[in-house]
């Protein structure tokens, strides 16, 4: 019982730490320290067993191992988003989304800018970034609350793109590295959920923004950071589009015979046709370079903090009988490994942290029970994207707190329905369609 209180309550004490601003690496140790203590898990290897866990070990097992595995997608992500803002290509792209859809849809034109970036394979905060400043113009024009701009960004990035079939973010990958899949695992299921998805999603959003204006809200001001930006000399749309394409079509196109590593290839391509179109901004490449390892360095730390109290959490006694009870939920094993991917996911507060944590203790009794391996990949990825959106995630505190200059009390709400509850209903509609069909 001490067990669960101490699960329950480190995941808790992350939440509150993480919301109060606490920096991720410090809530995540302290909160996985907590989890050890009540769960009688030595602190430090001199007071193991021979070969036994303890809580340094542990932690840095989990922090290293996802450092390991995913530097260079994230280091490539990074400087890919940072050369294409450098270029002025992100901002082209947006923008020509924006300008196509205009101030009568201002938030639909968010939207798909943010999906467009984010199916291009540009990292969510680097979309995030771009496409705020045209977001408050946008919103301002149409006298709009300034606190439903999160929840567009966050609903054009971080749900119907981030985990369809053929998307190259790195929720799309994981599932590889256990499966034996390619990113377009699924799709015959992947695209129909994303159409869903999409509209649904789009339709709540307008409603609870028309039910806010109607309440008297309008918009309050620009309250981030990022707002003013030079939209002067950008390359042509069609030239902007060229890398975001290339991403897409080298991934998909390789990701058959070099697994999560086309990753890799397809953003050094999309870099360098990125750098041959702004050519004319060369002299901001080098900051551009520094920005992305900088900012690389930044998000896999985060991600890696909160997989090492993820791989703490796995060691307790309150985790293995949680595990145990959903691998023993009767019916199809595909509603099992979702349940134990979104809990997980959510016990992390990260998408990609929580499937390395998961995917190695399920993949592989699932797939020797004959479950389809394409079906489960898929299943892993739309799981992945639900509960990892709580407020502690460090997507959702970056773009709330510090692109938009919002608070978790004014904007999560509209956030957490789109990136929560809409993907969660997204997951129950793809178990459906594969089991039945």
């Amino acid at each position: 019982m001490l067990s669960f209180i101490g699960l329950a309550a480190g995941l808790a004490l992350l939440i509150a730490l993480t919301m109060r601003g606490t920096h991720i690496l410090i809530a995540a140790t302290i909160s996985a320290l907590l989890v050890a203590v009540t769960s009688g898990l030595p602190l430090l290897p001199p007071f193991a067993e021979t070969e036994g866990a303890d809580y340094v070990s542990a932690y840095m097992r989990g922090f290293t191992g996802f450092l390991f595995d995913w530097l260079f997608m994230f280091l490539l992500g990074a400087i890919f988003g940072e050369v294409m803002a450098a270029s002025g290509a992100a901002d082209s792209a947006a923008r020509w989304v924006i300008d196509r859809l205009g101030v009568k849809y201002a938030v639909l034109a968010v939207v798909a800018a943010c999906a467009v970036l984010t199916y291009g394979g540009v990292s969510v905060f680097i979309v995030a970034f771009s496409v705020y400043p045209m977001a408050v113009g946008l919103f301002r024009e149409a006298n709009l609350p300034h606190r439903f701009i999160p929840a567009a960004l966050a609903f054009g990035s971080v749900t119907f793109t981030m985990t369809s079939a053929g998307s190259p973010e790195i929720q799309n990958l994981i599932p590889m590295a256990y499966l034996d899949t390619t990113a377009l695992a699924g799709w015959q299921v992947s695209l129909p959920v994303a159409v869903v998805l999409a509209l649904t999603g789009y339709v709540w959003l307008q409603r609870m923004v028309g039910r806010a204006t109607a309440r008297g809200e309008a918009f309050d001001g620009a309250r981030g950071q990022h707002v003013e930006r030079d939209l002067t000399d950008l390359p042509h749309p069609a030239l902007a589009l060229i890398p975001l394409v290339a991403v897409v079509l080298i991934f998909n196109l390789t990701d058959g015979f070099l697994e999560k590593y086309a990753l890799i290839a397809a953003l050094a391509a999309g870099t360098l046709i990125a750098l041959a179109i702004g050519w004319r901004h060369r002299m901001r490449m080098p900051q551009a370079f520094t920005l992305g390892a900088a900012g690389a360095v930044v998000a896999i730390t985060n991600t890696c903090a909160v997989v090492g109290f993820g791989t703490v959490a796995q060691l307790t006694p309150a985790f293995q009988e949680t595990l145990e009870l959903v691998r023993a939920i009767p019916g199809d094993p595909l509603i099992g490994a979702a349940i134990a991917i979104t809990v997980i996911c959510g016990l992390t507060g990260s998408a990609s942290g929580g499937q390395t944590i998961a995917l190695p203790l399920i993949a592989p009794g699932y797939v020797a029970e004959g479950v389809n391996q394409a079906e489960l990949h898929r299943v892993a990825a739309l799981a992945s994207g639900a509960m990892d959106s709580l407020p502690h995630n460090g997507y959702v505190v970056t773009t709330i707190r510090a692109i938009c200059g919002e608070t978790h009390a004014r904007a999560y709400g509209p956030v957490g329905a789109l990136t929560v509850i809409l993907p969660a209903a997204g997951l129950v509609m793809a178990l459906a369609l594969f089991i039945v069909f």
